[in-house]
């Protein structure tokens, strides 16, 4: 991130939940990352790798049973954690937004589109009803949405699924972020309107100069819109680079195998390459390194030390015994 000072700075971030019999299960582990101004983070991996979690830390959004329990989440200067609710309100929704995985569970089914997203303008900016109104009906047509004044007028489930995320989007840029948080923002859409819902997410990037963290398990969405990416497994950063390096060049034996899960036009003959076994339940996480049940390169280290995330030469960092030069002389034994 040379050359770009932070807007998020996330250190140390561990998250946990309460689960039967009041057992605490983490579910994020020291979790750290930066987004520049004006950056684009991509963090990827597959379901159940702490990628949505890590968003709802962010925003203080984790419900009754989660709860950070240490860390710190720097948003412009401050530390948001710290912050009483009736303070994390005034930047939730303005300053930092999220489009949420599933807009239909995420809008009010008994409210009109123009009154949801004037609520965001109503809590906080100073325009009066009318001035609302047409900054809503501005927003609506802003996302590309026919009819906006009609659109005004309607329910949530009178639109189809890419209308309504862009009243999502719509939503959360409603008092132009700092920062926005997509959480999956093209799961359930064709892929016509995923193209469009991405097109109109970096237009309005460009536009208001705002910063991104992409949350999403599609690597072509990510050497679309991003600038870095983090690798998450099992709640923890495996890897993290420039989306070129880690996609030409990675280096994590699970980065590795998501790229060559991903399908190819012009290799339409091969089967299709999958990684073997299931990523682990938190509270079920193996000793050691946590891919390793799952990892073709393993080694007797890998079983018993979990390894630590190393910077490397060309800038990028990797979690893997593989990339610290001592461990791979000792523990060429595999698995």
């Amino acid at each position: 991130m040379e050359g770009r000072s932070p807007v998020l700075a996330v250190k140390g971030l561990t998250t946990q939940f309460v689960g039967r019999k009041n057992t605490t299960i983490t579910v994020v582990d020291n979790i750290d990352l930066q987004v520049g101004k004006g950056e684009t983070l991509g963090i990827v991996g597959e379901s159940g790798c702490g990628k949505s979690v890590t968003s709802l830390s962010i925003m203080r959004l984790l419900g009754k049973n989660g709860r950070v329990v240490s860390g710190q989440v720097n948003f412009e200067g401050t530390d948001i954690l710290t912050l009483e609710e009736k303070e994390m309100r005034k930047i939730r929704g303005n300053r930092l937004a999220m489009i949420f995985q599933e807009p239909m569970t995420s809008l009010n089914p008994v409210l009109t589109i123009g009154r949801q997203i004037g609520e965001v303008l109503q809590l906080h900016t100073h325009l009066g009803g009318e001035q609302r109104k047409q900054r809503t009906i501005e927003l609506i047509a802003q996302v590309g949405i026919p009819r906006a004044q009609d659109i005004y007028n309607e329910y949530p489930h009178r639109l189809s699924g890419g209308m309504r995320q862009r009243v999502m989007i719509a939503m959360a840029m409603a008092c132009q972020p700092q920062l926005l948080i997509a959480d999956e923002p093209t799961t359930a859409l064709d892929v016509t309107i995923q193209a469009q819902m991405l097109s109109l997410i970096r237009d309005m990037r460009a536009e208001a100069g705002m910063s991104v963290m992409l949350i999403t398990h599609d690597l072509g969405v990510v050497a679309e819109m991003c600038d870095r990416v983090l690798v998450m497994y099992a709640g923890q950063v495996i890897e993290s680079a420039d989306v070129r390096t880690l996609l030409r060049r990675p280096k994590h034996p699970y980065t590795i195998g998501l790229i060559q899960s991903v399908p190819h036009n012009a290799k339409g003959e091969r089967r299709l390459y999958a990684i073997s076994g299931n990523v682990p339940s938190p509270g079920e996480w193996p000793q050691g390194c946590r891919f390793a049940p799952r990892c073709q390169e393993a080694m007797t280290i890998c079983r018993t030390q979990s390894p630590p995330l190393s910077r490397l030469r060309d800038g990028s960092e990797c979690r893997c015994w593989l990339h610290e030069p001592g461990a791979a002389a000792e523990g060429r034994d595999r698995m």
